[in-house]
């Protein structure tokens, strides 16, 4: 007989719909990759306000009471959403979530739900994160709550707290990973195309500095040219001179324009080109180090290293999505210890 995960999904008025959808669509997926002696997923919804609950968006979700997820637990899922203010004032939602995990497995939190946990007293002494908009309000509401706004997801024992919005996405398939394994969860992040499962690690801004260029024209300009020249040395006068600008002026400009200073954007892009490349090819370490213009194979490493928390190495054997013959490693397992 094949066990069941149990997943519960609290969901309340107001509620952000794709905090609730993106996750259920990964353990969904996940199901369709499952050999008969995998435990699937079985997804509850349930609602202080059940049966049909309105999300921000209008969107309409049906849902049991509270009540009716009575018994053990593997996964409570609370999401965020624009009426959070409502829901933290719902003494019977924050109690039911308190005694929902004590007997969950693990519990993980979307957005803003990160809130909800805390008002629950379930993260006093723990590290977690939220969507970095309102990571200084959970850190002020909750002084016992150790809030870190930079990953996309953390996990501190059985808690796991995503930023914002999409990266419950990411969670769940880090949910997936600790399930299953790595190849099931790049199965199912490859189904549902997305492009990279990201490490938790990852800051919440990396993926904006990767594909947004800013307004400015001579900073966009400037950026463009770092973008295409990656394999070169890129000294700052070099590119303030390009831009016509002095290098103290174009400095600041540049940090008003991009939020970050040309030497830290540099670096954020060469980490990102070289993730693209740990996971798309089979290059050497060192070809990638020169190719995303690091200088040597050691500065590449300790620079990964501070960005992401894993050396190259580790990265690849995580994360990349073809083998060298060019397809997914079917047989690519990480440890499946319980987390």
């Amino acid at each position: 007989m094949v066990l069941e995960r149990r997943v519960v999904v609290v969901v309340y008025e107001g509620a952000m719909a794709l905090d609730i959808t993106g996750p259920i669509e990964v353990f969904d997926t996940a199901n369709r990759f499952l050999a008969p002696a995998g435990a699937p997923y079985r997804i509850e919804l349930v609602s202080p306000e059940a049966p049909l609950v309105r999300m921000s968006s209008g969107m309409r979700v049906e849902a049991a009471p509270l009540e009716a997820a009575e018994g053990p637990i593997d996964t409570l899922l609370v999401p965020g959403g624009w009426s959070l203010n409502g829901a933290l004032h719902n003494r019977a939602l924050v109690s039911w979530i308190r005694q929902a995990a004590a007997r969950s497995r693990r519990v993980a939190s979307v957005c803003g739900g990160s809130f909800l946990l805390a008002e629950a007293g379930l993260l006093d002494g723990r590290r977690a994160t939220t969507h970095w908009a309102y990571s200084e309000a959970l850190a002020c509401r909750y002084p016992d709550v150790t809030v870190d706004a930079e990953p996309i997801f953390v996990w501190d024992g059985p808690f796991v707290t995503s930023a914002g919005v999409s990266t419950g996405i990411d969670m769940a398939l880090a949910l997936v990973e600790a399930d299953h394994g790595s190849a099931r969860a790049l199965h199912t992040a490859r189904f549902l195309v997305l492009f990279l499962k990201r490490h938790g690690g990852q800051s919440q801004f990396s993926a904006v500095l990767d594909a947004q260029l800013a307004d400015h024209p001579p900073i966009r300009a400037a950026q463009e040219w770092i973008l295409d020249n990656l394999h070169n040395p890129l000294p700052v006068a070099e590119i303030a001179r390009r831009a016509n600008m002095s290098v103290r002026n174009f400095a600041r400009v540049f940090r008003r324009e991009a939020g970050t200073t040309p030497g830290q954007y540099i670096e954020q892009t060469r980490i990102a080109r070289a993730r693209e490349l740990l996971e798309t090819t089979d290059l050497t370490i060192g070809q990638i180090a020169r190719r995303c213009g690091f200088a040597a194979p050691e500065t590449f490493f300790r620079s990964f290293g501070r960005t992401l928390g894993l050396t190259p190495t580790e990265y690849r054997h995580r994360f990349q999505l073809i083998s060298p013959s060019g397809f997914i490693d079917p047989h690519h397992e990480m440890d499946r210890s319980p987390v």
